[in-house]
């Protein structure tokens, strides 16, 4: 078919850059806050979830240190809820594809999914903590705090939801989806983390929030009675931070890689405008809130998704190595725990890019391909640098928001008809 593709030029949203953080004299700052609370021998563990948090595994390497300097005996546990196929083996291995290991990290990780009702929630939802957890003397809860990728409100992706869906092993985590059906997310997930706050011994949190950079900005440690509330304060930060796509309408959405490590969605629906719920093919606006994305391309899977393709239901297109790519076992039990099952559904997909690409040009019914507004990013997480496509040259270069870093060229494809992807400076 061999369709002429619209010419790309490259961008660069403007975002200002904050100076980098310390990490290991915040982390010594913050921990002061719980320092008295901590005993010598006492049995500590953290809490370290599935997501591509930036620095993680430092992050978590300087708790265990200090930790360990103030006589405490460290280990980890991951908390991540279903994700991993929901098995010790499976979630070990998405630790260790962010650098967390024994030798790594020179503790102990403990990842049995085993768990224990503690109570019943105000809302009559049983509640489910790790044993693991359980038998420690004190939890340390290690997130990155941000809106959610399923709901709105006060309460975003956090402390609490970790406490709820992390500690409570695919058991918890299906009590609360279950529950969120009913009464909502936010109600559900304030609701039981009341009572794991209460009756499980966490010490405190460890909060961490990023910057458009996908950088580290902040990091702070709540303790226990401050969790509930002091994380409000924090999402509100997040939202301020977070980075987001520059077009209100977009006609293609080309994006190269979806994984858990990018979102927990796969793509962040905060980012593309689409919700896990589902979203209408209509390519008529008709006041849908900004981003308003007609089409979208998802073209890879991230190696540390481990076969997780959750997100792919969002996609229009995408390609046959990202469906053979996808684990079926791993994906159905993300998406079923979540009761997202639409957010695994395979959408249609092409052995070449190129041919994707023109069938999604051509499912747009536009008069002509060169008036498509597309747009191309790595990912949902990095969104500094994009591509866009000749029809939004002019809006670019009349934008202080907005700064072009090349010139309008061809598509560029590989001698098999795949799309190059999106090259990211290194800083």
């Amino acid at each position: 078919m061999n369709s002429p593709l619209p010419r790309m030029f490259r961008l660069r949203q403007n975002f200002q850059h904050p100076p980098p953080l310390d990490f290991h004299a915040a982390v010594i700052q913050e921990l002061a806050k719980v320092r008295n609370r901590i005993t010598p021998g006492a049995r500590l563990a953290v809490a370290v979830g599935s997501r591509g948090i930036a620095n993680l595994s430092t992050l978590v390497s300087t708790i265990l240190e200090h930790l360990r300097e103030l006589g405490a005996r460290p280990f980890i546990i991951p908390a991540m809820g279903s994700h991993g196929g929901a098995t010790p083996e499976g979630q070990l291995e998405v630790l260790a594809s962010y650098g967390i290991t024994e030798t790594a990290m020179g503790v102990p990780i403990h990842p049995s999914l085993e768990v224990r009702e503690i109570g019943i929630s105000s809302d009559g939802i049983p509640v489910y903590c790790s044993v693991e957890a359980l038998d420690a003397d004190g939890v340390l809860v290690v997130n990155r705090v941000k809106p959610h990728t399923d709901f709105g409100g006060a309460l975003g992706s956090g402390l609490l939801k970790m406490c709820v869906v992390g500690l409570g092993k695919r058991v918890g985590a299906s009590a609360m989806h279950a529950a969120a059906s009913r009464i909502g997310h936010e109600q559900a997930i304030r609701g039981i983390a009341s009572v794991v706050l209460r009756s499980a011994p966490i010490l405190c949190g460890v909060a961490i929030l990023e910057n458009q950079f996908h950088e580290t900005a902040k990091i702070v440690v709540l303790p226990r009675e401050d969790i509930e509330a002091g994380e409000d304060p924090l999402l509100t930060e997040a939202w301020a931070l977070m980075p987001r796509l520059p077009f209100d309408e977009i006609d293609l959405l080309i994006v190269d890689q979806l994984g858990k490590n990018i979102s927990g969605a796969g793509m962040d629906p905060n980012v593309i405008g689409r919700g896990v719920e589902g979203y209408s093919a209509s390519l008529l606006r008709l006041g849908r809130p900004a981003p308003f994305v007609r089409r979208l391309f998802v073209r890879d899977l991230t190696p540390e998704a481990h076969g997780n393709a959750v997100g792919i239901g969002l996609a229009d297109f995408t390609t046959t190595r990202l469906v053979r790519a996808m684990d079926p076992r791993i994906t159905y039990l993300n998406s079923l725990t979540a009761l997202a099952p639409q957010c695994a559904k395979i959408p249609i997909h092409f052995d070449t890019d190129r041919e994707a690409l023109e069938q999604a040009l051509t499912s747009l019914a536009m008069p002509g391909s060169n008036t498509a507004r597309i747009v191309h990013i790595a990912n949902t997480l990095s969104l500094i640098h994009l591509e866009a496509s000749e029809a939004l040259w002019q809006d670019v270069c009349h934008r202080a928001d907005l700064t072009p870093t090349g010139e309008l060229a061809e598509m560029r494809f590989t001698t098999d008809g795949h799309l190059l992807p999106m090259s990211l400076p290194e800083a």
